[in-house]
Formats: structure tokens, C-alpha cells, sequence
């Protein structure tokens, strides 16, 4: 496995708005390619103001969908429109979606903010925020 992995899974920074958040994927196929692509920055867009959305260039693989109540950080994958989606408020809606990890705490950074240019990267305790 590349990174640093715990047996949780595989550790991320995810760097907006000038926050540096510490997140984790799921060590599974879709979390593993995602975390391959590292770094990636993306324009994600501010929908509905609960979620940050991007479309992925590159499909992610799907295995065990879900259509459960989210959690406020959760990473996730959406197939139908290949989104790369940040779950940062909750409005109690169950959709059908592929969990890629979560981010432990900070997500509010992201209310209020409109679109915002979002970077994923390998964990560090040193990285920097530009």
C-alpha cells in the first residue's frame, strides 16, 4: 500500500480556504485510485449548501453502494455524474452512493464559502496551506 496507512485507512490532507483538514479514505479499490491521483486540486462547486461537488476527469471504482443516512465529512463518490463529492452539512437525505473516507473535523469551512478550489494530498503534519 502506498502512504501512510493505519489500519483505519489510508490518511490525507485536504487543503481549502486556507484550513489544512486531516481526513482518511477507506482502504478499498475506490479510496487506493483516488489516493493514486494525489495531489489533485479541483474547482469544487458549493451545491445546495450542504455538499462540495466535482466531476472526476477519471471514473472511480464502485463496489458496495450505500443509500444510508451520511455523516457531516464523509467522502464520497457519486457514479451517476462521476462526482467526487464533500458531505460538509446534514439536511437528513439518504441517497445512493459509494463511501470513499471522511474528514475528522473542519468541515465548516466550507459553509457559507461558494465555490472553492480544493486540493487532496498525502498526509503530513507539515503541510502548508497556500
Amino acid at each position: 500500500m502506498v502512504g501512510s496507512v493505519y489500519a483505519e485507512g489510508i490518511r490525507i490532507n485536504v487543503l481549502a480556504n486556507g484550513k489544512t483538514l486531516s481526513a482518511t479514505l477507506d482502504d478499498t479499490p475506490a479510496g487506493r485510485m483516488l489516493y493514486e491521483q494525489l495531489p489533485i486540486t479541483m474547482q469544487m462547486r458549493n451545491i445546495y449548501g450542504w455538499q462540495m461537488s466535482s466531476y472526476m476527469l477519471q471514473p472511480l471504482p464502485t463496489g458496495k453502494m450505500v443509500a444510508n443516512n451520511y455523516k457531516v465529512g464523509d467522502i464520497i463518490y457519486w457514479p451517476f455524474k462521476r462526482t467526487l463529492v464533500i458531505l460538509y452539512k446534514q439536511n437528513g437525505e439518504r441517497f445512493q452512493r459509494q463511501h470513499i473516507g471522511h474528514i475528522d473535523s473542519g468541515v465548516e469551512v466550507f459553509e457559507g464559502s461558494g465555490d472553492t478550489i480544493v486540493t487532496f494530498v498525502p498526509y503530513s503534519e507539515e503541510v502548508t496551506n497556500p
